[in-house]
């Protein structure tokens, strides 16, 4: 999962586990900070077109991808308002997909492992 927005957000599952810790939008990518570089802001600030915006997400997906071989790509954040004009840009091997929550995917997914983690300590308090 990558987020692109102010900056950009990652999380990395395995087996359906989150791994703790994964920073992905501070990869060194460029000679810079990855989400210096990909993040929607810059994008914003620097007026780029989707094409020139795509052209580094996609070296930046394709470091990703030599990484961690994922199975999918979901990608949310700001930048999924404007959808329909990148992802035709993007061409993973993974196949990529856009969060159905949209910029709310973040939100709703930290109140759900949230509730689980209340719900896993009160079942270990009660046994």
């Amino acid at each position: 999962m990558l987020t692109f927005g102010t900056g950009v957000g990652s999380g990395l599952f395995v087996d359906g586990t989150l791994v703790p810790n994964t920073e992905l939008g501070h990869l060194p990518f460029n000679q810079a900070d990855a989400e210096s570089v990909i993040a929607d802001s810059v994008r914003q600030t620097k007026k780029q077109s989707w094409k020139k915006w795509a052209k580094q997400a996609n070296d930046y997906l394709a470091m990703v991808e030599n990484l961690f071989s994922p199975d999918l790509i979901v990608v949310g954040g700001g930048l999924v308002k404007h959808a329909d004009d990148f992802t035709q840009l993007l061409p993973t091997t993974a196949p990529l997909r856009v969060a159905a929550l949209g910029n709310q995917a973040g939100i709703v997914g930290a109140a759900i492992a949230a509730e689980r983690a209340h719900r896993s300590a009160a079942r270990r308090r009660v046994s």
